[in-house]
């Protein structure tokens, strides 16, 4: 059996331990990423009842879980991603590449010209380690989730979306101020210190 690495055994030694993870466990969610989407959510007072969002990037689905409990079937959550997830009462799941045209109308046919008041976007690539690789494709993707949202979010509107500081930050951000109001950058607790990624929220969509 290969060895591991002194980094990959120190991140498994942190995960285990990590007070978000086993809170994750104890209250029932499907991962630690839940708790980053909490703060920033009650923070911004995000949500609403009877809202209708999209989840991007979703499994294993704690954003997910998060929002149809919130709502309580006042809403629709439509969920994407790439990976399998376990159904979550409520939540409406795409399997598939957000990157594929037909994937990505698969979402728009479902979505069936409803208004959309929030895109969440935790989509983000397997990451080999190597900076010039993964940040463009990172940033490939944030820039997916910004056009989709731009397309679908209703005037007065918001997206939320992981983005990862680097290559092509700046213009990101300059470009989500074009179809939003207010852009803000958010750095929640449940967010690894020294991982480079930020969440950038966009509020007050622009009427078109």
């Amino acid at each position: 059996m290969a060895k591991r690495s002194k980094s990959s055994g120190r991140w498994l030694d942190e995960h285990h331990n990590d007070e978000f993870v086993l809170r994750a466990r104890a209250e029932g969610w499907r991962s630690r990423a839940v708790y980053k989407l909490e703060e920033i959510a009650r923070a911004e007072r995000l949500f609403k009842p009877g809202m209708v969002a999209v989840d991007l990037g979703a499994a294993p689905g704690s954003w997910s879980q998060y929002l149809a409990r919130y709502l309580k079937g006042t809403g629709e959550v439509f969920a994407l991603d790439i990976l399998p997830m376990e159904g979550v009462h409520g939540v409406t799941f795409v399997e598939g590449d957000f990157r594929e045209e037909v994937v990505y109308q698969q979402l728009v046919d479902l979505l069936a010209g409803r208004p959309v008041d929030l895109v969440l976007s935790d989509m983000a690539p397997n990451m080999s380690g190597v900076d010039a690789v993964d940040q463009p494709r990172a940033m490939y993707l944030a820039e997916l989730a910004l056009e989709f949202a731009a397309k679908t979010v209703k005037p007065g509107g918001a997206f939320l979306s992981k983005v990862f500081q680097g290559a092509g930050f700046e213009s990101y951000v300059k470009a989500a101020r074009v179809h939003f109001t207010s852009v803000r950058l958010k750095k929640p607790k449940a967010s690894r210190p020294r991982s480079p990624e930020v969440y950038l929220l966009a509020t007050g969509r622009r009427a078109v």
